[in-house]
């Protein structure tokens, strides 16, 4: 066997490469045993590549694995679930795994026509024609969410592949969807909280439908529904007039809201009104009876002070009346006689004043001149008195004068 050598470029020009020292050819060709040991490994690994992939099967992590077996003891499909690894398979076709999608898949039945191989877990599909129960026709735009919960079941059920979809949930939503939302008539559509109530009731009834089948639906979505265009402006007319009417019994419930509030406004204000003079009534009431205690407390106390002015002067006068007091008066008397110079009185007649009679002048001031009557003895001081004596005052000559005397 020969060693390579490194080879020299060719001359200028292009040509051939060269071996080392100017010889000229081609590299030599590989000995017989070589190319016999290269096919060989060559055959072997292609070999094993077939093998490997016949006898071992892989399930991905978002698959089921269902066995089939074709020949052997145990034929048929077998009821373990292989999950996510390495399986070996027997090949030559005795058995096979089959596989089955383990996550969330979505049905959509869209007016819109997709590519339904952009997503394997994303199945597109017509629209649901529904009948409403008033006569009309609507297309509608649902999606559908479901999973596979057995995979045995589907397989032994619905089959193989993607037969759980052809086979089992396609024609059932559908015919579904129609019994649910035909209840609906064609306003009910633009109901949202009706319209979702009639999806989930849809949804149960699919779901107790796939149960059997080994598969659960998860919800029904209502996203999108049309109606032909006709039809949709005469709803949109309807709904229009309906508007109007709505708005022209708002605005009237309002003007009947109004008219409430500017009346009970208003009915708050005489209220007010009406206590504000209670309040100035009641304040002139007690103002009055205020004025009025008061001038009668004066009056009692004015009462009070002349009632005891009364007694007062009632004591006096009984005083006044006590033996003896006669005299005092007529001293008081002549006390203030004694301050005057001179004074005229009438000398001669019935009323005439006699200055010299003392019995006279003192019968003239009242003094009595004895407890037993006209010229009794005076009675007797009290011990500690001293008894006053009515001294008469000097009498001057007098003047003889015709009916009277100066003094």
């Amino acid at each position: 066997m020969g060693r390579w050598m490194p080879v020299d470029e060719g001359p200028e020009g292009g040509g051939p490469p060269r071996l080392p020292g100017g010889i000229g050819g081609r590299l030599p060709a590989l000995p017989g045993r070589v190319k016999l040991w290269g096919a060989a490994v060559i055959a072997g690994a292609v070999f094993l590549a077939v093998t490997v992939g016949t006898i071992v099967d892989y399930v991905k992590p978002y698959e089921f694995g269902i066995k089939q077996v074709n020949i052997g003891v145990t034929r048929g499909i077998l009821q373990k679930t292989y999950g996510p690894g390495y399986w070996f398979v027997k090949p030559f076709g005795m058995e096979k795994m089959h596989h089955f999608p383990r996550h969330l898949q979505v049905l959509d039945m869209t007016l819109v026509e997709r590519d339904a191989a952009a997503n394997p877990s994303h199945t597109y599909g017509r629209a649901a024609k529904i009948q409403t129960s008033d006569g009309f026709f609507v297309d509608v735009d649902a999606t559908i969410l479901y999973r596979i919960t057995d995979p045995y079941l589907v397989m032994t059920t619905l089959g193989p592949g993607q037969m759980y979809l052809t086979n089992g949930i396609l024609p059932k939503a559908e015919p579904i969807l129609k019994q649910a939302l035909g209840e609906l008539n064609t306003e009910d559509f633009y109901n949202s909280p009706l319209r979702t109530a009639k999806a989930d009731k849809a949804c149960e009834a699919l779901d107790a439908e796939m149960q059997g089948k080994g598969m659960r639906v998860e919800k029904v979505l209502i996203r999108y529904f049309k109606y032909s265009d006709e039809i949709q402006k005469n709803i949109e007319a309807k709904k229009l007039q309906d508007q109007m009417v709505f708005k022209n019994q708002a605005e009237a419930k309002a003007a009947t809201e109004e008219a409430t509030t500017k009346k009970t406004i208003q009915e708050g204000e005489m209220k007010v009104k009406v206590i504000l003079q209670q309040g100035e009534a009641y304040k002139t009431e007690k103002l009055a009876e205020q004025d009025l205690y008061t001038r009668k407390r004066a009056a009692e106390a004015k009462l009070l002070v002349k009632t005891a002015e009364a007694e007062a002067t009632q004591l006096k006068n009984d005083a006044m009346q006590v033996l003896g007091y006669d005299r005092k008066v007529a001293m008081e008397m002549a006390g203030v006689l004694s301050g005057l110079e001179a004074i005229v009185v009438p000398t001669g007649g019935a009323d005439g004043v006699n200055p010299l009679d003392l019995d006279g002048m003192l019968g003239l001031f009242g003094v009595r001149l004895g407890a037993g009557g006209e010229g009794a003895p005076p009675p007797a001081p009290p011990v500690g008195v001293v008894e006053s004596v009515v001294e008469p005052a000097p009498a001057p000559a007098p003047a003889a004068t015709e009916g009277g005397a100066a003094q």
